[in-house]
């Protein structure tokens, strides 16, 4: 983990969010929005944002991004997510921007920590993971696991029933 802050680069694309549409029943509350950020976007904040997307559809936007990423999703990554029915193959690295972390209402830290800034009204949480980079299927697969237990945890504390 760098001891620096990585610059953060401004990406336009993200200044824009999605409006949330209006559910039949009367107007709803803006969905909440979720960024998981790791060093390289290759392993854990892209397995947690796949999870977060399949389980809870359109009702959180989700993001994922690193302060240096990758080329590509780690392999390992996806074999993983691919038995859990979930198909990464498709996902790039992402570059951790300040309008990402401005549009986020949750913003989760995966061995990043000091390179993501802090705004206020912001929720920052920060899950301290083993890192899969470099590792084989097998050892991914409890990392993975964890992942999604914590997904499902912050999926119920963000859209209770």
């Amino acid at each position: 983990m760098p001891s620096e802050s990585m610059p953060i680069e401004p990406d336009p694309s993200e200044s824009k969010r999605s409006e949330p549409k209006p559910s039949e029943s009367g107007p709803s509350e803006p969905k909440p929005s979720v960024l998981f950020v790791c060093v390289h976007n290759a392993g854990r904040s892209q397995m947690a944002a796949a999870f977060l997307t399949h389980l809870a559809g359109d009702r959180i936007e989700v993001r994922s991004a690193g302060s240096a990423p990758a080329d590509t999703v780690n392999p390992a990554a996806v074999q993983a997510m691919a038995e859990a029915g979930i198909d990464l193959s498709a996902e790039t690295p992402k570059v951790l921007t300040v309008e990402a972390v401005r549009a986020s209402d949750v913003v989760i830290t995966m061995g990043c920590g000091d390179t993501c800034p802090v705004f206020p009204g912001k929720t920052y949480l920060d899950w301290r993971l083993d890192d899969p980079a470099g590792r084989g299927v097998d050892a991914v697969r409890p990392i993975r696991d964890e992942i999604e237990r914590r997904v499902r945890d912050l999926l119920a504390e963000l859209l209770p029933r």
